[in-house]
């Protein structure tokens, strides 16, 4: 978002999960997770649940770090502490280390918000005019890309998971995504929380589109998550598997990370529901 509003080149710091772009990796990163790299699915939601239960954190903050940066303005988000350090850690920290530091907290919950939050977050960290029209160029491409999906006289009922084991049907901004690129999203929790549900809930469905993305994973790792729920018996009655219409999405690109890229997922998303 910050490369995007013009602003990349005053970051000093990011997060391990940070690489988008490129160079943003190779900035110091001030935290860690306790999730090891390569787990599946099943084990990661093990872990998060245990580390839950116990009361012990997912993600660390290099406090030290944190403090030799000396940032004026901190990005955080509290929209999910299964994805990234919340907020308050960040803020107690911040004032536990003496620093001056300003906390943004980034908390969009619709992809109208996305953009909203987006340029909110420019004001604060001072960006120019070009910062304006970048964001005026992703509103004026989403209302096309919502144009279009009005005029289509075929609206696919689709369902999304937003993660294979246990299955998670989408929340937040995923399903106006979807719904932005003329399909119509089942299961779905728009401008809330993504949430469990069962197999017998997904095979009830009868969705014509099946799509698996899976937090945090690329395409590749997406692809081989949609053949573990190809396998599962509960799906092979809906018309989605009998039709052949099930598909992997880079989920990390173009789905869970609530920025700029969200506009390429409406895109991406609408070459699976509308190929033609």
């Amino acid at each position: 978002m910050l490369w995007h509003l013009g602003l990349g080149a005053s970051v000093v710091g990011v997060t391990f999960e940070c690489n988008e772009p490129a160079e943003a990796s190779k900035l110091p990163h001030i935290t860690d997770t306790i999730i090891p790299p390569g787990a599946t699915p099943g084990e990661i939601d093990r872990i998060i649940n245990e580390a839950m239960a116990a009361g012990t954190e997912l993600y660390t903050l290099d406090r030290e770090r944190l403090a030799s940066l000396d940032p004026d303005l901190i990005v955080s988000q509290d929209l999910c502490r299964v994805c990234a350090l919340p907020s308050g850690d960040v803020t107690a920290a911040v004032e536990s280390l003496g620093c001056s530091s300003e906390v943004f907290s980034y908390d969009p919950m619709t992809l109208d918000g996305v953009l909203d939050e987006m340029e909110a977050l420019g004001r604060v960290a001072g960006a120019g005019p070009e910062a304006e029209r970048a964001i005026e160029a992703l509103r004026t491409r989403l209302a096309a890309q919502r144009m279009v999906a009005a005029a289509r006289n075929e609206r696919p009922k689709v369902l999304m998971l937003e993660w294979p084991d246990p299955p998670f049907t989408p929340g937040h901004w995923i399903p106006d995504q979807i719904e932005a690129a003329g399909g119509e999203a089942l299961l779905a929790h728009p401008g809330g929380r993504s949430s469990s549900c069962t197999w017998d809930d997904v095979a009830a469905t009868e969705a014509d589109i099946l799509i698996v993305a899976p937090c945090g994973f690329d395409h590749e790792a997406a692809q081989a998550q949609l053949t573990e729920v190809l396998a599962r018996p509960e799906v092979a009655q809906l018309p989605a598997v009998k039709n052949g219409r099930t598909y992997a999405i880079d989920a990390d690109a173009y789905i869970v990370r609530p920025g700029p890229r969200l506009i390429d997922g409406v895109d991406e998303l609408t070459k699976l529901i509308h190929p033609s």
